[in-house]
């Protein structure tokens, strides 16, 4: 379980201790509705903070994904923020059924951090890379460097990011969270080979997103 829910399931199991105490005291139909759905609710909050461990892959070199969801785009692109060189871009759409806690690509230190106040558009929308409301993390070690992105979607109004600047970071470790219904994109240099395809579904920490050239 994500630590970042604990509030969220305290308080919703509250509302149901409630509710359902006013339905077994009390012969009001609506009351017993309530409760019947306070529990639907409650049971869909501790479904969707779950925190399942992962296997994080050994091999050296890799890129893996930092969330778990559907790749819907893989495009180039030029990063004029961190990395300031053309790049490819994959992107993955998070659906309010997927895991949402994220997890640390590429391990070394957090060499750029920002926040930027922006829109709640479709997550999977292109404009949504650049429009919307989203953390901006860039890691680098003594050999490579990517930037990936948190963004808050339509639904998705918190962004959590427990990184900073200067932090050291390791490979799949958890790093923060994006609730109900998000998006990440993750720049990579050309060098890397892509290893997934449009549409593929992708686990945070799991999957592995590309392998840095000639270093598979």
């Amino acid at each position: 379980m994500s630590r970042e829910g604990i509030g969220w399931i305290l308080g919703m199991v509250f509302c149901t201790g409630v509710m359902t105490t006013g339905a077994a005291l009390t012969p009001f139909l609506h009351l017993q509705v309530l409760a019947a759905l306070s529990f639907v609710v409650t049971g869909f909050v501790i479904f969707f903070f779950r925190d399942p461990g992962r296997a994080i892959p050994t091999q050296p070199n890799v890129v893996l994904s930092p969330a778990d969801g559907k790749v819907i785009d893989i495009k180039d692109v030029f990063e004029d923020e961190y990395l300031k060189s053309k790049t490819t871009r994959v992107s993955i759409f998070l659906s309010l059924f997927d895991v949402h806690v994220n997890r640390i690509p590429l391990a070394g230190t957090v060499g750029y951090f920002h926040y930027r106040r922006g829109d709640f558009l479709k997550a999977y929308k292109s404009e949504a890379s650049e429009a919307n409301e989203q953390t901006i993390i860039g890691i680098e070690n003594d050999k490579h460097k990517i930037l990936f992105k948190q963004i808050a979607g339509i639904l998705a109004r918190r962004i959590v990011c427990d990184i900073r600047e200067g932090n050291r970071v390791t490979l799949g470790e958890r790093f923060g969270i994006i609730k109900f219904g998000s998006r990440v994109d993750i720049f990579l240099p050309r060098d890397v080979q892509i290893k997934v395809k449009l549409k593929e579904k992708v686990k945070g920490g799991e999957s592995i997103i590309g392998v840095f050239a000639n270093e598979s």
